[in-house]
């Protein structure tokens, strides 16, 4: 018996889907992670600062203004990750003698945000000018890696680097159920994960997370200015030279590019990424 028109028809067409089917299957296709728009603010300036501080091994005669940034991952559904808090208390604006200094708050207001929109904060280590002013957005999640936070929440262990006012704001937001201790590389927030090393400070982080560009790098101070990435130095300040060039080569094979990874306090990242300017660089 021969098939009718419309039989043949509908054999191609569940041909066709199975076609379909298996090329999907074959591709292992999955929902995609959401992209974020990646963003680096400008809150402030530390003036003629040296940059044997920075650099191992530079002219101790060099200065640089440095720049003070914070980093802002915007995603779909109202998902904004604010990497590191910057700082706001009086006593170190004095101490650091700083300059062109705004909240970290009023510079997130640029892109049109509030503090009550931070869904998520990630600390990417202890030091004054990363951990200031978590405890000013009341709703977010703060991820910190787990041996970074038991290690300096210890009195014993902090230094010149630590503002015990800001390891004092912890555990009020751990009693909040809003503390997530990070044991390692993980990734914490579809789309962003984080990454054990550098050695900057005891149990330091840095950031990757996918973007329209490809994936970016924010290497906060695992990276203080191009110049390391591009002559391959270590940062002055780490506790381990050779951990950290190891975190520098890693971070180049995890970044979709070079000019991918965002160091911590470089002013060239507002040169390279003008727009949309006023202390504001979005990463594209």
């Amino acid at each position: 018996m021969r098939p009718t028109a419309s039989g043949v028809t509908a054999v191609l067409m569940a041909a066709a889907v199975g076609v379909v089917a298996w090329e999907v299957a074959a591709s292992g296709a999955a929902p995609r992670e959401p992209l974020y728009e990646v963003y680096a603010f400008r809150y402030a300036t530390l003036p003629d600062f040296p940059v044997e501080a920075l650099i191992a091994g530079a002219d101790p005669a060099r200065r640089l203004d440095i720049a003070m940034a914070v980093w802002l991952l915007k995603g779909p559904g109202g998902k904004n990750v604010l990497v590191d808090t910057g700082f706001h208390h009086p006593e170190l604006l004095k101490k650091w003698r700083v300059k062109d200094f705004i909240t970290v708050p009023e510079a997130l207001a640029k892109v049109g945000l509030r503090p009550e929109d931070i869904s998520d904060v990630i600390i990417t280590h202890m030091h004054w000018d990363h951990a200031g002013g978590v405890d000013l957005f009341p709703h977010a999640r703060v991820w910190i890696q787990k041996d970074e936070w038991t290690f300096y929440s210890n009195s014993k262990n902090q230094n010149a680097g630590i503002s015990a006012a800001d390891v004092a704001a912890l555990p009020e937001i751990q009693e909040r159920g809003r503390l997530v201790l990070v044991a390692g590389d993980r990734e914490v927030i579809p789309g962003i994960t984080v990454y054990l090393g550098g050695k900057h400070t005891y149990g330091a982080q840095y950031v990757g997370v996918r973007s329209a560009a490809g994936t970016v790098v924010m290497a906060s101070d695992a990276v203080y200015l191009y110049e390391n990435l591009e002559k391959s130095l270590p940062i002055a300040q780490t506790l381990d030279a050779g951990a950290n060039l190891e975190a520098q080569k890693r971070m180049k094979a995890i970044a979709s590019s070079p000019r991918l990874i965002v160091p911590g306090h470089d002013p060239e990242v507002f040169i390279r990424f003008p727009k949309p300017g006023s202390g504001v660089a979005r990463i594209e």
